[in-house]
């Protein structure tokens, strides 16, 4: 499992822009069982595991998709990111037809949950080559801490700097509960799948990944990363992901004194705090 943590640079890159993308890291033969497992309707739909059954229990009708979820490169992403067991939220299959003309609307998915230092994840795992013709989905870096709630953003069709999900079979995005992001029109003639499995921590989110270097200039550039949306605000975004980077790594971590300057300030003498109600 060592082997396949994620690295701090890697980690740091999600604080920044609230996902992580892996280009067809899982093989063609996994792919193809997940495939038949869909067309075959063994795993469809959207499930809620009210139950809190364990990973056997709630794929014991789709080990295909289990085996996927289970291989060591994916293993390490989630372990990196949330620890080991984690609790099974839900698990949502997203099937749009050939010929869809219908784009979803820009939303984010954790309505309910306010957390800026500690996250559930989401694993979307595209199983087949998603041309931009088939849609996929768009994410708009760097949104995870502008909370909303669910659809009030869904007036906003296009956003300056949001990513297409173009890629390979078997590519997998590991993400923030609370990034936005929506779903493509597919143009093309056949089916298009996605399954987006959402994970719950089950243990504190705090080293979890080798910390080596996650104090160095390059961990502050990373974090510091500007998306063109934010216009004005990105330093308030900024703080955001310091003070998650240093729950992350359980560190006193800070670029430019941005957080420092904030923690530095003295208390007023209560003779001006007098002076001052008057």
């Amino acid at each position: 499992m060592s082997d396949h943590l994620l690295s701090a640079r890697q980690v740091a890159r999600f604080v920044a822009d609230g996902y992580l993308r892996f280009d067809a890291c899982v093989d063609d033969a996994h792919n193809r069982a997940v495939l038949a497992e869909l067309e075959g309707g063994r795993l469809s739909g959207c499930r809620y595991n009210d139950e809190r059954m364990d990973f056997d229990e709630y794929f014991a009708e789709s080990p295909a998709y289990q085996a996927v979820m289970n291989l060591p490169q994916v293993q390490g992403m989630i372990t990196s990111l949330i620890g080991k067991n984690p609790a099974i939220d839900h698990c949502a299959v997203h099937t749009v037809t050939g010929g869809t003309k219908y784009a979803q609307f820009y939303h984010a998915d954790a309505t309910i949950d306010p957390r800026t230092t500690a996250f559930d994840i989401q694993v979307f795992y595209y199983p087949h080559d998603t041309p931009r013709e088939a849609g996929g989905t768009l994410f708009l870096p760097g949104s995870q801490f502008r909370h909303i709630h669910e659809s009030t953003i869904a007036r906003y069709q296009n956003i300056k700097g949001q990513v297409a999900m173009v890629c390979p079979a078997g590519t997998i995005v590991v993400a923030h509960q609370n990034i936005w992001h929506c779903g493509q029109p597919n143009r093309t003639g056949r089916i298009r799948y996605m399954v987006k499995l959402r994970l719950n921590a089950s243990v504190p989110q705090r080293r979890l990944f080798p910390t080596e270097g996650a104090d160095c200039d390059e961990i502050g550039s990373i974090l510091a990363t500007y998306h063109p949306w934010l216009g004005a605000e990105t330093r308030l975004e900024f703080l955001q992901r310091l003070r998650l980077w240093r729950e992350l790594t359980v560190s006193d971590f800070d670029k430019d004194l941005w957080l420092s300057r904030l923690e530095g300030r003295t208390a007023v003498p209560a003779e001006f705090e007098t002076a001052l109600s008057r």
